[in-house]
């Protein structure tokens, strides 16, 4: 039996280029920018793969196809071949493959069994070949979402030079441990880079303020003082300053203003609007 899968395996391997220039491409990868040369290439190493797994070791034949996997998936991600596609065009070389073990099977009267044994071999290969593509979209996917996230987040936490050593950040919208976390980050950081004396955290926009909230925002301001940069905080609106109170939290050490352009004017720089 071993004899029989060497001697097709070697068939295939012997081959590998011919089969592979016979996969019907997918329409949608014909469109691409995939070129039909580097396509083919791609399948002649993969028919090769399978063609020496069927007398090889697989413990070395299986890591070669996982690096083909993630190495076309790559290739399929650039030229933004979609993973329904990629998954399409690799049945169709599926196809050619059997193609061959059949016509070898049935030229050399090979016993029924000898196929299932093929089979045994191929198919996980294969599973495992779409699973690598799975993981490899997968993963471009999260960076991708990452990216977006980090853009998004530097967006929740603008920081806006005013003139020389003096910047502006306006808050809206809630603040959880997480935000509170990325104001803090951002402003130590924008604070640094733009050599800033003053950063003016406007809370106008902010609905509710708790003892979570204030506790935060007095972090950032201790973490500011700390590196030389003054906070002054402005947009705490009546109600906002009752519950304050109420909650027994006390901003008399941090500059405050009821609003964004009363504290510009009290730095000088009212004439700005």
């Amino acid at each position: 039996m071993k004899d029989e899968l060497r001697y097709i395996g070697e068939k295939v391997v012997q081959n590998h280029r011919t089969l592979a220039q016979n996969v019907i491409s997918i329409p949608e990868v014909e469109k691409s920018d995939f070129k039909l040369s580097e396509r083919v290439d791609f399948r002649a190493k993969l028919i090769k793969y399978f063609g020496q797994a069927l007398y090889e070791d697989l413990d070395i034949v299986t890591p070669k196809i996982t690096v083909w996997g993630k190495k076309t998936a790559e290739s399929a991600i650039q030229y933004q071949v979609s993973l329904s596609d990629s998954l399409r065009a690799t049945s169709n070389l599926r196809h050619v493959i059997w193609n061959a073990f059949t016509e070898e099977l049935e030229q050399k009267q090979f016993a029924a069994i000898t196929m299932l044994d093929v089979s045994k071999i191929i198919d996980p290969l294969i599973d495992h070949l779409f699973h690598i593509f799975g993981e490899t979209y997968e993963t471009y996917n999260n960076d991708l979402m990452k990216i977006a996230y980090t853009a998004l987040e530097d967006l929740s936490v603008p920081v806006v030079p005013i003139v020389d050593g003096i910047a502006v950040i306006p808050i809206i919208g809630e603040i959880d441990t997480h935000r509170a976390r990325l104001i803090m980050d951002i402003s130590l950081n924008e604070g640094a880079r733009l050599n800033l004396s003053k950063i003016i955290l406007d809370l106008s926009g902010v609905a509710m303020i708790d003892t979570m909230v204030a506790d935060k925002i007095f972090q950032v301001v201790k973490a500011l003082k700390l590196t030389g940069v003054e906070t002054i905080i402005t947009g705490i609106r009546p109600e906002l300053a009752q519950t304050t109170v109420k909650l027994g939290l006390d901003f008399k050490d941090i500059q405050t203003h009821s609003h964004l352009q009363q504290a510009l004017k009290k730095l000088g720089v009212g004439l700005v609007f």
